[in-house]
């Protein structure tokens, strides 16, 4: 009977899959073809500088194919039906592949971040010797990450007692802090077509992407989100939105799953894993919002994170941090004395028109008629492991207690330190020895 259910169970799940993927692939025909900036990037003179801005931001495209696939389609030669559709099919792939401009200011950084600012320097921990963060849970009894290969995999781990409140703490302490801010909390799914996930900005094909796809063919290619950016740039897709609505500023607390590796001592533990949950902010605005958007989600998480007491640093990120999507982003890193390093713990984009057009997400002005494609810009309100990091190993005592910063007190009842809790004994499997009788 038990194994008759797991058999049902097992055959739902799969059909819901199935089912969903089926709706959002069809979903996904309802949705505008992506609309490249075609009058700038098929400008034979503007290729320099299209050239020039790939080199800097390390990135695939071919602005030479893209142009040359046009001058294919646009000679006025004899192509069959099949060729023709071929190369436009070609054509949107490549001109997929074109990052996003640079800000003209950040090209002036060459490959190295700018610091804009140091913030509560004076609390930078390095009077004595500071545990690293496995170290401190270990000793606290705080999470288990060890010998979970043949359980939940690699890179994943368990929250436990007063460091599981201490996640949740994080969260409300964020989504309370954007709320007074203006933002409109939403639930994201966590299955994405991948078709929405290649529109935000990252690769769902080839061995080494950091997406989880899920079986299915590739008409019905569904994934894990990485982030719910993707989602939330999604829930816009296809849709004229009138310019008086925006901005629209959302926020989503969801898992995000990466499928990317380290093999860096300094990453190791619970600083890049395969799942984790994130508080994001995402704003759909119009074309000349997003650079002041972009200044208010970078001022948000200075304020977040200042208000923990955390020291660290705001970074103004070089072309070649920008990965395909973003005009600009801003880093923050925090000072993490366990490790004797700062580490990333947030960061803000602004993408202009790049999701936009790719999505089909318009502006309607009312007064003109017009239609303009929207601008989108994204921020890390909290990132959950990495956070974690830094108050540990930042707020850690000699007694083996940690102090729970001001502001995240009244979200963990009143508690003023995090102890070490009782060890329980380590379960070891063993061979059954059965003890035969002899007469």
């Amino acid at each position: 009977m038990f194994v008759a259910k797991c058999v049902v169970t097992a055959t739902m799940r799969h059909s819901i899959v199935r089912l969903i993927a089926r709706r959002m692939s069809q979903q996904r025909f309802n949705l505008q073809q992506p609309c490249f900036d075609t009058e700038y990037l098929l400008n034979p003179s503007n290729r320099p500088n299209i050239e020039a801005n790939i080199q800097h931001r390390k990135g695939i495209g071919d602005i030479r194919l893209v142009q040359s696939i046009h001058e294919q389609l646009s000679a006025g030669t004899a192509l069959t039906e099949s060729e023709r559709t071929r190369l436009k099919a070609q054509l949107e792939v490549e001109l997929g592949k074109i990052p996003n401009r640079t800000h003209p200011q950040v090209l002036e950084y060459g490959n190295e971040p700018k610091i804009l600012k140091r913030f509560n320097e004076h609390h930078k921990r390095t009077d004595r010797k500071y545990f690293q963060f496995n170290d401190i849970c270990k000793k606290m009894n705080l999470y288990r990450m060890e010998n979970l290969g043949n359980f939940t995999g690699h890179r994943s781990y368990y929250l436990t007692d007063e460091l599981a409140e201490l996640e949740h703490a994080l969260i409300n302490y964020a989504v309370e802090g954007l709320r007074r801010r203006g933002f409109q909390l939403i639930t994201v799914p966590d299955l994405l077509p991948g078709r929405i996930i290649e529109s935000c900005g990252m690769s769902v094909h080839g061995e080494r992407n950091q997406v989880y796809k899920l079986n299915g063919d590739e008409s019905e290619s569904m994934c894990l989100s990485g982030t719910s950016e993707m989602a939330l740039a999604g829930y816009f897709a296809g849709r004229v939105i009138p310019a008086e609505k925006l901005p629209f500023k959302l926020m989503a607390v969801s898992r995000c799953y990466r499928a990317e590796t380290s093999a860096l001592q300094e990453e190791k533990g619970i600083y890049r894993v395969h799942q984790f949950t994130k508080v994001e902010m995402f704003a759909v605005c119009q074309q000349d919002q997003s650079a002041t958007m972009l200044e208010e989600f970078r001022d948000i998480e200075v304020s977040l994170f200042d208000q923990l007491g955390l020291h660290f640093l705001l970074l103004d990120m070089p072309p070649c941090e920008l990965g395909a999507p973003a005009h600009r982003k801003y880093d923050i890193e925090a000072w993490m004395p366990g490790r004797g390093m700062y580490g990333e713990i947030s960061s803000c984009s602004d993408c202009t028109d790049y999701q936009a057009r790719r999505l089909g997400i318009r502006v309607a002005n009312n007064h003109t008629g017009v239609e303009t494609f929207a601008h989108t810009v994204n921020g890390t309100a909290c990132a959950i492991p990495r956070m974690l990091i830094a108050l540990l190993e930042n707020f850690q005592n000699e007694d083996y207690t940690v102090t729970v910063p001001v502001a995240l007190r009244k979200f963990m009842n009143g508690k003023e330190f995090i102890r070490r809790r009782k060890v329980l004994p380590e379960l070891k499997l063993t061979k059954r020895l059965i003890q035969e009788e002899t007469f």
